[in-house]
């Protein structure tokens, strides 16, 4: 049974700094891609960012050159580090994997963490 645990959510205060983490068990297949959505009470639910097994990373372009996605292929965990935060950045975030074998293709959702960016 494949898991997201995920970690590092909370409250900071407007241009401060948060980072997530989240990291897979359980899976029997090949990882492709691993992210982050996030989810403001009313909206949508909105990629914040991912990066592919290879490293290549896509981006928001509310959060470009504020937040950095990474992943640790061998530990199957991503990481998110969110700097200079604003309030509009408050929401629920949710890791994301795909993934895929010889027959089938995976995708799997985190249960969420809160961040909350407020004085």
């Amino acid at each position: 049974q494949v898991q997201l645990v995920e970690s590092g959510g909370g409250l900071v205060q407007p241009g401060g700094s948060l980072r997530l983490s989240c990291t897979a068990s359980g899976t029997t297949f090949s990882i492709n891609a691993m992210g982050y959505y996030r989810q403001a009470p009313r909206k949508p639910r909105e990629l914040v960012a991912a990066i592919t097994s290879g490293g290549t990373t896509s981006y928001a372009d509310s959060v470009k050159g504020r937040f950095t996605i990474s992943r640790d292929n061998a530990n199957n965990t991503v990481y998110l580090q969110m700097n200079s935060l604003k309030s509009e950045d408050t929401a629920v975030y949710y890791c994301h994997l795909t993934g895929s074998d010889s027959v089938y293709k995976y995708e799997h959702w985190g249960r969420g963490t809160q961040v909350s960016v407020s004085s």
